[in-house]
């Protein structure tokens, strides 16, 4: 009785059918936000003050335009393809194999260097509070510190991580929706313009620097196996945490444009310095948040990195191992591991400006392949689970979403182009490599 026990006890931990299905609306809506406002809304108002001078709004404008229908696109096909692995399972369904993996395995490595970069900009945070974190034993021990942190909250089960991300969601979106509302009573209108309309090369550098900050909602929509009822959650959460960011980040440029002026594209924390400029304690309260919101952002960023991680091995891509699932806690504890070792060690010697525009670059391809894979989805009426969100006007929503992030990747530089395309033929050599040596596990 025990051989056949056992052998049934395991089998039920491999794959989505082990995952816990804990996660509602109102927790996928706080994990979409919290990975979204991560690091990126503490630096973008001064960088983009830089490119646009006071027209900095336009490109949030502009890129609110371009992220909402993609956000769409996610519902749409988020809610049609139930499995974990968000980008990686809808291109996987739609397109095959090579795209889904290409997807995925794109999409990780950017996952990866996203969190080194946003936790090494925590340490300079967390120096700026307390200069002791400047020494490198120091900093090192914080990051070790931190990276033992997450994986713990994610470790303990999938309620616990939501939980946390919720209530560190709270956290910093509080004193920055405060920010934002009563900013705007003390704004010079004279400082910030509407018309004023850059070069297009300005607003090209800009547009994937906001779609680097608009991005996050791939990795947030990566747990669909631990998702209830994800035919109405998914683009619930979708559109209501878009909707909600885009009024935060128009709102937060807004004031610090109005109160900085011309300074504030020479400020290095400019949230922090347009609240101390408006409270003196305000400075040290919007650091706080900084920090509160760049560890809330490693959270959902190992939260659904790890899931694709786990969705690669489930496939067999990787080894078995990473599609196991622990029986104490019914999560992907190496997938989980993995993943945040990569991180902590890229943290180290890594640091956030070096990654923002080839991060946003990718986002941007993925972007495309998971629109195209909205309009195909729809088109041969692919549901794994309830009745689908359907996309209005046929194609013309994914359409207008490809041209879109097409047209922000062509402003990148040779440079940042080089790099994106050497990382895609590593990966076509991999999944090549993996082909040939692992053909019968491979679809």
């Amino acid at each position: 009785m025990s051989g056949p026990d056992r052998s049934t006890h395991n089998s039920a931990l491999q794959g989505d059918a082990a995952l816990v299905r804990a996660v509602g609306s109102f927790a996928l809506t706080a994990a979409v936000i919290n990975i979204i406002v991560g690091a990126g809304i503490f630096k973008m108002p001064a960088t983009l003050s830089a490119q646009m001078g006071a027209a900095a709004p336009l490109a949030l404008i502009a890129g609110a335009l371009a992220i909402i229908p993609i956000a769409l696109c996610f519902a749409a096909v988020g809610s049609r393809a139930a499995a974990t692995g968000s980008p990686y399972t809808y291109a996987g369904a739609v397109f095959g194999p090579f795209a889904g993996f290409v997807a995925g395995a794109l999409m990780w490595i950017s996952n990866v260097a996203s969190s080194a970069g946003v936790a090494a900009a925590l340490s300079v945070q967390v120096a700026g509070l307390l200069p002791l974190f400047a020494e490198p034993a120091a900093r090192a021990m914080l990051l070790i510190g931190v990276y033992l942190v997450v994986f713990a909250f994610n470790a303990f089960g999938v309620k616990l991580g939501a939980r946390a991300i919720a209530v560190l969601a709270t956290l910093k979106l509080t004193p920055l929706f405060l920010l934002a509302g009563v900013g705007l009573f003390f704004v010079d209108w004279h400082q910030v313009s509407w018309t004023d309309v850059p070069s297009w090369s300005a607003m090209g550098t800009s547009m994937v620097l906001v779609m680097f900050a608009y991005s996050g909602m791939e990795t947030a929509l990566i747990p669909s196996g631990e998702v209830r009822d994800v035919s109405k959650s998914v683009p619930r959460a979708t559109m209501a945490a878009i909707l909600l960011v885009v009024l935060l980040y128009l709102g937060l440029q807004v004031v610090t444009q109005g109160v900085l002026g011309a300074g504030l594209g020479q400020s290095g924390v400019p949230l922090a310095d347009t609240a101390g400029a408006l409270w003196s304690p305000g400075r040290v309260l919007l650091l706080l948040t900084a920090c509160v919101s760049m560890f809330g952002f490693l959270m959902g960023n190992l939260l659904g990195s790890s899931r694709l991680l786990f969705a690669l091995g489930r496939d067999g891509y990787l080894p078995g191992a990473f599609g196991a699932v622990s029986a104490a806690h019914r999560v992907p504890l190496l997938a989980i591991a993995t993943h945040a070792g990569l991180g902590c060690v890229l943290a180290l010697g890594g640091s956030f400006d070096a990654l923002a525009l080839i991060s946003g670059g990718g986002n941007c391809l993925v972007y495309i392949v998971v629109c195209a894979a909205a309009w195909r989805a729809q088109r041969v009426d692919l549901r794994e689970r309830g009745e689908p969100f359907v996309l209005p006007g046929g194609a013309a929503i994914p359409l207008l979403s490809v041209l879109a992030m097409t047209a922000i990747v062509a402003t990148l530089t040779a440079k940042e182009w080089l790099a994106l395309g050497g990382a895609l033929l590593l990966l076509i050599a991999v999944y090549g490599a993996l082909r040939m040596t692992r053909p019968r596990q491979l679809p």
